[in-house]
């Protein structure tokens, strides 16, 4: 028995349906991207800045006294500005 012809408004409803579920895929993942929010950037940019800053302090203060930093000599103050930059690129990622 030959088929019968497909109205044009039943094929139109179709594409438009594959392209609604397409649509809703494509909702369903920038939803779960969007749920991944950057949320923990600050807990590790604040923390990290603080800590150079204050490896900084005690350098210049009691660098003699303390046996890392006294083996560490001038290599103290790449590691407070480095941990003072890292900081800083944390920083960039926070939305």
């Amino acid at each position: 028995m030959p088929e019968s012809k497909v109205r044009k408004e039943a094929a139109e409803k179709k594409v438009d349906k594959r392209k609604r579920e397409r649509g809703e895929k494509r909702t369903k993942s920038r939803a779960r991207m969007a749920m991944s929010t950057r949320d923990w950037v600050p807990w590790v940019f604040v923390p990290l800045g603080l800590i150079g800053v204050l490896w900084l302090i005690v350098f210049y203060i009691a660098g003699n006294r303390v046996p890392v930093m006294q083996d560490l000599s001038n290599w103290n103050y790449l590691i407070g500005l480095g941990l003072i930059a890292a900081s800083f690129a944390f920083a960039t990622l926070w939305k």
